[in-house]
């Protein structure tokens, strides 16, 4: 393998826990809740739909363009979150906003533990990574924070090159951001939009999501991309 593509979420890092996410939100608004009240609110946004999360029961008519286009668009990804989330009545002012802007920090964020060994062990013995994921922000400033950063070559995020998986088209363009030939590249994921790399001629390998700070197996990857 001269390449190996990573899905971001549920394959190289996982949202924080629901409940802590919502007490982190409270806190920026100026609220502390008690740990009850966090735990039944965050049942109640995971179930209006959590980006990082489940897909949403059921959304409203009224955001269903955004939540269309919210891979492609960072206005579109912001306005679907932030609107399933205003459908939860938190009695909180600005509680909608705070809850999306732990998407763009790292500490919303937990790596998995073998992201780093697994990214380094690749560098090391010269196979190039990039980063495909569906995603309407910047995920860059997050790998800067972790110091991984500089453990990946490329970026294709869809709201970036206006394809979203499973299109072969985001896989190819990642691929030629790398210069390198699809054949020769393994797509690591998580879901079944990640397995459309094989339509592009990547190799695939689909892995388990895990919660936060568990394991995912990612080391399989060094089995795949190392092995003569």
């Amino acid at each position: 393998m001269e390449a190996v593509l990573f899905d971001f979420h549920g394959t190289l890092a996982q949202v924080e826990e629901p409940r802590e996410w919502v007490l982190a939100a409270a806190a920026a608004c100026g609220v502390e809740l008690d740990r009850v009240r966090a735990t039944a609110l965050a049942d109640r946004l995971l179930t209006a739909g959590r980006a990082g999360g489940p897909l949403p029961a059921r959304v409203p008519p009224r955001l269903a363009e955004l939540w269309a286009d919210r891979d492609l668009y960072p206005h579109a990804h912001r306005g679907a979150y932030t609107g399933l989330a205003e459908t939860v009545d938190a009695g909180i002012e600005g509680f909608a906003d705070a809850l999306y802007e732990r998407l763009l920090i790292p500490e919303g964020w937990v790596p998995y533990p073998d992201t780093e060994p697994v990214l380094g062990a690749l560098r090391e013995a010269g196979v190039k990574v990039a980063v495909v994921s569906n995603i309407g922000f910047d995920l860059r400033p997050l790998f800067a924070a972790w110091k991984l950063d500089g453990l990946v070559d490329a970026w294709a995020l869809s709201y970036e090159v206006g394809r979203c998986k499973p299109d072969p088209g985001i896989f190819l363009r990642a691929c030629g951001m790398l210069g390198v030939d699809p054949e020769r590249t393994l797509m690591v994921g998580d879901t079944p939009a990640d397995a459309g790399a094989v339509r592009a001629g990547c190799g695939v390998l689909v892995l388990p999501c895990a919660d936060p700070g568990r394991s995912n197996g990612l080391g399989a990857v060094l089995d795949l991309a190392l092995r003569n």
